[in-house]
């Protein structure tokens, strides 16, 4: 059974005095297994907040070096990291935060041929890409191996995330027709780089929920973030019977 150490309960202690966390859900953190897919504006809000929490294994997913205009929103990185491997920099500031956390680092590219090698074992995946097609791999990967999936998403002043339980899947909300990776990213229509941080932290709040059984089971409902108007709505997503991932449509 999962324990804690004393640095733990020290470290974790405005954690376990949470009745709704308590040291159960502590150690719930502690033995899971959390896959993020992406390192960028999404993953420098979700890192953070899931390595202070103590997850107690994390796997990242990135292919990209650190790009200047990256710094606008990712402040995992630093002016002279530009040119260097993000998931190599991500597993230092990790590790340097809380060394309680195991770290597993993956420098490719995930997509439909290797993205159910890359997630399978993990307890739950968090993806923070800016394309429609890893964004279907990834989900398309989850549902096959039945692992509960957060898609968190940012562009221009509008946020999106969703947990997402088997049906409806992620494809059931958008469809097949973002198959392509020629969708328009961030590159071409600009986000802010509060925005992108916001919808990070908030698929960390998602995760760890759903990780230690805090609240209601919020899988298959949309939170929608405006940035311009300052406000949250939601929305469920139905499941598409047709759906070729979890539906009908199933090969």
């Amino acid at each position: 059974m999962t324990s804690l150490s004393d640095d733990e309960l020290d470290r974790y202690a405005r954690h376990i005095v949470l009745p709704q966390l308590g040291g159960h859900g502590q150690k719930a953190l502690k033995a899971a297994r959390v896959a993020l897919v992406g390192a960028g504006g999404i993953g420098a809000g979700v890192l953070p907040a899931l390595v202070g929490a103590g997850i107690g294994r994390l796997t990242l997913i990135d292919a990209d070096d650190v790009d200047l205009s990256n710094l606008q929103r990712q402040p995992l990185y630093r002016t002279e990291d530009v040119g260097k491997a993000k998931t190599d920099l991500a597993e230092d500031w990790a590790t340097a935060r809380n060394p309680h956390v195991a770290f597993d680092t993956h420098g490719v590219r995930i997509d439909a041929d290797n993205a159910a090698t890359l997630l399978e074992g993990h307890d739950l995946v968090i993806d923070g890409t800016d394309n429609f097609a890893t964004r279907l791999a990834v989900s398309d990967a989850c549902v096959s191996l039945g692992i509960p999936l957060i898609s968190a998403a940012g562009q221009q002043f509008q946020g999106q995330v969703a947990l997402f339980k088997g049906q409806p899947c992620y494809r059931c909300f958008v469809g097949d027709a973002f198959d392509a990776d020629d969708c328009d990213t961030c590159a071409e229509l600009g986000v802010l780089g509060a925005l992108t941080l916001t919808m990070g932290s908030f698929a960390a709040m998602l995760a760890i929920r759903h990780l230690a059984g805090i609240g209601p089971d919020s899988a298959g409902s949309l939170h929608l973030f405006d940035g311009v108007q300052a406000s949250w709505r939601q929305i469920k997503i139905a499941a598409d019977p047709a759906c070729r991932a979890c539906g009908q449509g199933r090969d």
